[in-house]
């Protein structure tokens, strides 16, 4: 089975353990992209996993090739050119204190490409499935066309195609997602979304639900994946649950719709080493359960254990194998030292 992600890859910089901003005299240096991140997690799972992107032909465009090599994602569909690669710095929360991300993206490569650097009939050939984020259209109205020509040759293919809403206030407003995600959503297949991100792109709210108290209410996020899944036409909507009781401490779950059923899975009371490309390790998890062929409770027991098992691994990648995911979904939790 091949998949193909398309995306932005940058830079992250950290500063050294729970050190702010202000305080860093250093910062640790990883890569990392919500397409790219998704990427890893199916290379780590054995499949054929294909990450597209422009990136420079100089040595930082080449490290952030390297680093994706490094987990056995196919990079051969990489344009290169342009003269960034986008920056993002990182702050990790503490207790009551929440993670800051600061963007450094304007002009990378990637914003600035063309529909023309990208042949999409040479890159799918041979793919079942294509993934992609709200973050990649947001980047430049490129990007979302060049987005939407993708859609219309992986449909045009038979491609099954998936979507992670993935809101960046930071990067467009409400109302331009809205417009540009309701016209390539008519492509996707499944749908991933969070807590705010169905209101935020397209005004869908669940009732009874405070993400800033963790007060969740299932029936809500049934309605949220119902509404959605009539709109759109949806295959499946996968909803991760979080509820956050500090920045150190949440419970997960996720919810998985599909037939006019909603699955949920169990819930997990996580400690946080790096909550950073939590909701991606999910969608790469999911996509490798639909392509096993899993049930609606299997393929969301798995998804939702594999990014609770991201959030003690430092850096966006889930560097975790099918087996360790297995074990947790399995019950098997305690931590205990594997000799």
């Amino acid at each position: 089975m091949k998949v193909v992600t398309f995306g932005e890859i940058m830079m992250r910089l950290n500063p050294l353990g729970y050190e702010r901003f202000v305080q860093a005299n250093e910062f640790g240096v990883t890569y990392a992209g919500a397409e790219a991140n998704v990427a890893v997690s199916l290379a780590n799972y054995g499949m054929d996993a294909a990450f597209v992107t422009k990136l420079p032909e100089h040595e930082i465009g080449q490290a952030a090739v390297n680093s994706l090599r490094k987990y056995g994602v196919d990079t051969s569909f990489i344009t290169r050119g342009g003269e960034r690669v986008g920056i993002y710095f990182c702050e990790k929360g503490a207790s009551q204190r929440p993670s800051k991300v600061i963007y450094d993206r304007a002009y990378s490569a990637i914003s600035l490409a063309k529909p023309e650097d990208f042949d999409w009939d040479k890159i799918f050939d041979g793919t079942n499935w294509f993934h992609f984020t709200g973050i990649t259209p947001a980047l430049s109205d490129d990007a979302a066309a060049i987005t939407l020509e993708a859609l219309k040759k992986a449909k045009e293919k038979g491609i099954t195609v998936s979507c992670d809403l993935n809101f960046r206030k930071k990067l467009w407003s409400k109302e331009k997602a809205g417009k540009v995600m309701g016209e390539l959503c008519k492509y996707v297949d499944y749908c991933i979304a969070n807590e705010e991100d169905a209101k935020d792109v397209f005004g869908i709210e669940a009732d009874n639900t405070d993400i800033n108290t963790g007060k969740l209410d299932r029936e809500g996020y049934i309605s949220v994946a119902k509404k959605l899944t009539e709109r759109f036409g949806f295959g499946g909507v996968a909803i991760t649950l979080r509820e956050s009781l500090s920045a150190n401490d949440n419970n997960w779950s996720g919810m998985l719709y599909t037939n006019g059923q909603a699955a949920f899975s169990k819930k997990y009371a996580m400690h946080i080493v790096d909550r950073v490309g939590g909701g991606d390790s999910f969608g790469g998890a999911l996509i490798y359960s639909l392509l096993q062929g899993f049930d609606a409770e299997k393929a969301i027991n798995f998804a939702v254990a594999a990014s609770c098992l991201k959030h003690s691994i430092e850096g966006d990648f889930n560097l975790v194998s099918v087996k360790e995911v297995e074990a947790l979904a399995g019950g098997n939790a305690s931590g205990r030292v594997q000799r």
